[in-house]
């Protein structure tokens, strides 16, 4: 189970999409998350790009936890295609994340 708000996420995308992975609205947003929404972010790109199966979510956040050295943010921020990773984890864990965006 995800431990951040699908509208999180949504706005992650959003923001992503907007501005780009590397920019300073994106990295701002994703520095005020809590640690275990961090991790929840993480695995879900992790997910999203298949580097883990969805049956390995739990093992994924652990995994975001430990491996965890520089700050979120940084991390995702050189990750290429972020937005889709994380629409693609959505989709795989059946999360419909279009209303959502709609609403933002």
């Amino acid at each position: 189970m995800l431990e951040i708000s699908t509208r999180k996420i949504a706005r992650v995308i959003l923001l992503t999409r907007e501005y780009g992975p590397d920019s300073v609205n994106l990295s701002d947003y994703i520095s005020g998350l809590n640690d275990d929404e961090k991790a929840s972010l993480v695995a879900l790109m992790w997910v999203g790009r298949d580097s883990f199966d969805v049956s390995e979510l739990e093992y994924a956040k652990e995994e975001a936890r430990r491996e965890a050295s520089a700050p979120t943010e940084n991390y995702l921020s050189g990750i290429p295609g972020l937005a889709e990773h994380l629409e693609n984890g959505l989709d795989l864990l059946g999360i419909d994340v279009t209303d959502v965006e709609d609403n933002l």
